[in-house]
């Protein structure tokens, strides 16, 4: 092959990955009170689909250079929860914000956007993790498999932080609430690297820290309101989920920053003592090991979508 056709098979190729990889960001209408704003990474290739959730206090963006890493082979979805970035904010009278009905958002929007259930893995962290377990229990076959991490499938207030704690009793649920939203700025700059040693901490890129703070307080409902609506209905969803957990059929593996701040690995270590489903401890990784160590979340994304084939 002469020089001029091998840079011309080169720049094609090129030209093909950035196809597949190019990330397009839109709204999706799920009823009359709730649009998402997704991002989706197509691939006319795709071996596979991605669907990452993102927890407190995040936005899509959190995903999105796993979703262009993942894009080359896969394509990938991710939206902002109702209440968090762009997406809806309903009143809390129309939308409860409960695990549950997060559940529902999610079957919606595997729905509306056709994603084929039998070639999907979900990868959830925080507050996206019950939502997920709890449609499994009535749709086993929503996922190929769903890796959940950092998060509290049981009702266990002494494996939490002492501000989740106080947002969880009704008593300090309300003043935990104002204070998250009149300290969101601080949130949002030092709530991703809490509790890491100096040589483990980590930035997080300047537009996604706007894009946290600027969907705050859109609409009527900010996102510390959303936690907090979360929060109110989280023990009735966790009681639930235990009370259920022998109908978990679907595939899942779960994933635990070992120097999580916010929720202690002992919550993962019961989980996947009661449920019977593996367990991986990241060493040395907090709350957000898709952030701290994304090349080590891609791995084991890639290795739950190859598995079975």
């Amino acid at each position: 092959m002469s020089a001029l056709k091998k840079s011309i098979v080169a720049a094609a190729s090129a030209l093909a990955l950035a196809s597949a990889t190019a990330q397009e960001v839109s709204y999706l209408k799920l009823d009359p009170d709730i649009t998402l704003r997704r991002m989706v990474v197509k691939n006319p290739a795709a071996k596979g689909t991605v669907l990452f959730l993102h927890g407190f206090p995040e936005t899509m963006l959190t995903w999105r250079d796993l979703a262009l890493d993942l894009g080359a082979d896969y394509e990938v979805h991710t939206f902002d929860w109702p209440g968090y970035g762009q997406s809806s904010r309903p009143s809390a009278d129309k939308f409860a914000y409960a695990p549950r009905d997060y559940a529902q958002v999610l079957k919606a929007y595997i729905d509306k956007a056709g994603i084929d259930r039998s070639r999907l893995v979900i990868y959830a962290t925080d507050v996206g993790a019950l939502p997920s377990l709890l449609l499994a229990l009535e749709q086993p076959d929503i996922a190929k498999k769903i890796i959940v991490g950092d998060f509290a499938p049981f009702d266990r207030p002494d494996y939490m932080s002492d501000r989740l704690r106080s947002l969880k009793a009704a008593q300090t649920a309300e003043a935990t609430r104002n204070a998250i939203n009149q300290n969101r700025g601080e949130i949002v700059e030092n709530a991703f690297r809490r509790g890491l040693e100096a040589s483990e901490q980590f930035d997080v890129p300047a537009d996604f820290k706007k894009d946290m703070l600027d969907g705050w307080t859109q609409g009527s409902v900010s996102t510390g309101d959303a936690f907090y609506h979360y929060y109110s209905h989280f023990t009735r969803d966790q009681q639930y989920f235990e009370a259920n957990l022998l109908r978990l059929k679907t595939p899942v593996q779960i994933v635990w920053g070992e120097k999580d701040l916010y929720i202690d690995k002992k919550m993962g270590e019961e989980f996947a003592a009661k449920s019977g489903k593996p367990l991986t401890v990241l060493p040395n990784l907090g709350h957000y090991p898709h952030l701290q160590a994304p090349r080590q979340t891609s791995r084991e994304i890639r290795a739950a979508l190859k598995s079975g084939d």
